[in-house]
This record gives C-alpha cells, sequence and structure tokens, in this order.
C-alpha cells in the first residue's frame, strides 16, 4: 500500500497558483479528503500529516525546500519511519500531459523534472509511484521556465482540477495496495482536453531562487 503520499511544488504565495505547484494542490484535496492539516515539521523540511488507516501509518508531505532539493524532505521522511520507495507516491506536475489528463506508473525518467531528479538521487532509486498532472507544454522549449512559473489560464486550471478530483477516486485502491485498478481509475474517464494556449510573446525571465 501506498504508506507516504508526497505533493511537489514551491513554497511561498508567489508560487501557489502556478502549474509548478500542481502536486502541492492534489496533496491539499488528499488532506481534505483524509480529513488532517499539513503542518510545519522541520525534521522533514516540509507541511506533514500523519494518519491511521486500518492500523497502518499514512504520511503526507509537502517540501518546503524548493522544487530542486525535495528528495533532501522525501528521505528524510521516508528513511526515518523505514518506508521503502514502492510505497511512496509523488504527485507532480508533468509538462509531456495535456491539462485533463493525469498518469499513474511506477519508476521510470524524470524527464528532466528536478524535483524528481533530486528524489531520484536522494532515495537511491527510481522505483516509487508517480501521480503525473498535465499541465500542458508551451510549444517552445525555451519558454518552459516562464510556463510552468505562471499561473494557468482558467480553462486550463478547472481541467486540472477535475484531474486531480478523478485521481483521488483512486485513494481506496492506492490504501489498499491495488495499483493496477488504482491505474484503471486514473487513466479513464477523461474529460475534454481544453484548447492549445498561444504562445507568449515574450518569456519573463526565472527568478533567481532554485523553483524549477
Amino acid at each position: 500500500m501506498i504508506k507516504l503520499f508526497v505533493g511537489l511544488g514551491n513554497p511561498g504565495p508567489e508560487y501557489e497558483q502556478t502549474r509548478h505547484n500542481a502536486g502541492f494542490w492534489w496533496l491539499e484535496a488528499l488532506a481534505r479528503e483524509l480529513k488532517v492539516n499539513l503542518t510545519a515539521d522541520k525534521s522533514y523540511h516540509g507541511l506533514v500529516a500523519r494518519t491511521s488507516i486500518n492500523g497502518q501509518s499514512v504520511w503526507l508531505l509537502a517540501p518546503q525546500t524548493f522544487m530542486n532539493l525535495s528528495g533532501k524532505s522525501v528521505a528524510a521522511l521516508a528513511n526515518f519511519f523505514k518506508i521503502p520507495p514502492q510505497d511512496i507516491l509523488v504527485a507532480h506536475d508533468d509538462l509531456d500531459i495535456a491539462p485533463g489528463d493525469a498518469k499513474l506508473k511506477l519508476g521510470g525518467s524524470h524527464a528532466g523534472h528536478n524535483g524528481l531528479r533530486d528524489i531520484h538521487a536522494q532515495l537511491g532509486t527510481d522505483q516509487y509511484w508517480r501521480l503525473r498532472l498535465g499541465i500542458g507544454h508551451p510549444g517552445n522549449r525555451a519558454e518552459v521556465l516562464h510556463w510552468v512559473l505562471k499561473k494557468p489560464v482558467l480553462d486550463h486550471r478547472i481541467a486540472i482540477d477535475q484531474a486531480i478530483d478523478r485521481a483521488l477516486k483512486a485513494l481506496p485502491q492506492f490504501l489498499s495496495g491495488d495499483m493496477e485498478q488504482a491505474t484503471r481509475l486514473v487513466h479513464t474517464s477523461k474529460p475534454p482536453r481544453p484548447g492549445k494556449p498561444k504562445p507568449a510573446a515574450t518569456p519573463a525571465q526565472p527568478p533567481a531562487t532554485s523553483a524549477t
């Protein structure tokens, strides 16, 4: 079963509504579903909640390290409580998936996502589960940094929220360890894809912080 649910994002109000925080959005929705509160815990460099389900401790974690150091937080909690990588699920934004779509997978490349890159490094393996929440691609590689650190247009945000709600329906399967059925639930019943956005005329400069 999944014993540690992680949502990736960047701390601070300036990032709260940006595409790169889609993992945080899912974790916050999960916390509401489980009726738990995420609170700061310096030991694990993040916002943490714990609950007990069928006698098993289940943890929620939102790293507060900025995206490129997410693994520091994940490894700190997972190592202390001896949670193996295959019992970890990381929710994160994904450029290669359209808004409104979500995918579930075990292992594989970090595909350039710096949060996953650091988790790979800190856990020493890629064999953890990922919930990939589509945010779409700007269509131009040079605009990716600007894209992930910007607020999505309304129809994209609605589509992402729909994917988050749909993925929550697999919670009983996550908790029972039926990942095959969880995958079917996450991958089906997709809403219509929103239209492609117009590319920005002038990409903004990325911030000085390591938010990607």
